[in-house]
C-alpha cells in the first residue's frame, strides 16, 4: 500500500477532527522533505499539535521512526520557518528534543539549557516562536536522572552554574517525597525534576503576558513533560 505524504496527512488530519486520534503518521521518504506550510501549521490546534508531538515520540520508542530527508527539508525551509511547538528543554546530551519526537527540520524551535530553567532571554525566545512565528504549543520537557537537578539538591557551587542552579532549587522544598532526600535517591531527583519543569511552565505563564495572553484566547497551550531515559518515553504532565 502507498502511503499518504506529509502534506496529505496533515490534511486528513486537518479536514477530519477524528482522524487525528486514528492516523498512523506511517509516511514515506518523500514525505519528510515536506515541511510545514504556514496556513497547514496554522489551521492546527494546541491539542492536535501535543497529540502529534505524542506519536513521534511514540514512533521513536518503538523504533518507527520517520525516513527523515533533512537535505530535502532543509531546502524546503530555506525561504521561510512554521514550527507547530517551541521546546524548552535541558542540555543533557541524552535528551535532544527534536530526535525523542521524532521531528524534522522546521518542524520545532528548539531552546536547551541546563535544569530547563526559564530565565528573561528563554522567556522572550519563547515569545518570538509563538507571538511572531506562530508555534501553537510550549512545551518544558525535564529529563530522568537529571545532572541540573542532582547539583541544586547538593547546593553545587561552581561558577555562573551556581546562579542558574538557584533558579532549579525552590523545586526542591515544593518536592512531596518520602525517603532520602538526596541525590542518591534516583527517585526523589526525578520528582523534584517533574516539579522543576512544572513550575517551568508556570513560571512562564506567570512571567509572559504576551505568552499567557495567547493561552488565554486558546491559541497557544504551555505545558510541561517529563523525557524518561530509560524506555524513552515523554510524560506529559
Amino acid at each position: 500500500m502507498t502511503h499518504p505524504d506529509r502534506r496529505t496527512a496533515l490534511r486528513l488530519i486537518l479536514g477530519t477532527p477524528i482522524a487525528l486520534a486514528s492516523f498512523s503518521f506511517s509516511v514515506s521518504d518523500a514525505a519528510r522533505a515536506a515541511a510545514l506550510t504556514r496556513d497547514e501549521r496554522d489551521r492546527l490546534t494546541p491539542d492536535q499539535v501535543i497529540e502529534m508531538l505524542k506519536r513521534g515520540n511514540a514512533r521513536f520508542r518503538t523504533g518507527k521512526m520517520q525516513a527523515h530527508d533533512y537535505l530535502a527539508q532543509k531546502r524546503a525551509t530555506a525561504g521561510g520557518q512554521y514550527p507547530a511547538a517551541a521546546i524548552l528543554s535541558c542540555i543533557d546530551s541524552r535528551a535532544p528534543a527534536e530526535i525523542i519526537l521524532d521531528a524534522g527540520i522546521g518542524d520545532t524551535f528548539n531552546a536547551r539549557v541546563a535544569g530547563n530553567i526559564a530565565n528573561d532571554d528563554l522567556i522572550g525566545s519563547l515569545e518570538f516562536a509563538c507571538a511572531v512565528a506562530g508555534a501553537r504549543v510550549v512545551l518544558v520537557m525535564g529529563h530522568t536522572a537529571c545532572g541540573a537537578v542532582k547539583g541544586a539538591i547538593d547546593n553545587a557551587q561552581l561558577g555562573h552554574l551556581t546562579a542558574l542552579l538557584d533558579k532549579i532549587k525552590p523545586a526542591i522544598p515544593a518536592t512531596t517525597l518520602a525517603g532520602d532526600r538526596t541525590s542518591r535517591n534516583a527517585a526523589f531527583v526525578d520528582a523534584v525534576a517533574s516539579t522543576n519543569a512544572r513550575r517551568t511552565a508556570d513560571e512562564i505563564r506567570a512571567r509572559s503576558t504576551v505568552l499567557s495572553g495567547l493561552e488565554k484566547q486558546g491559541r497557544i497551550k504551555i505545558v510541561a513533560s517529563m523525557y524518561h531515559l530509560v524506555g524513552g518515553r515523554v510524560e506529559f504532565l
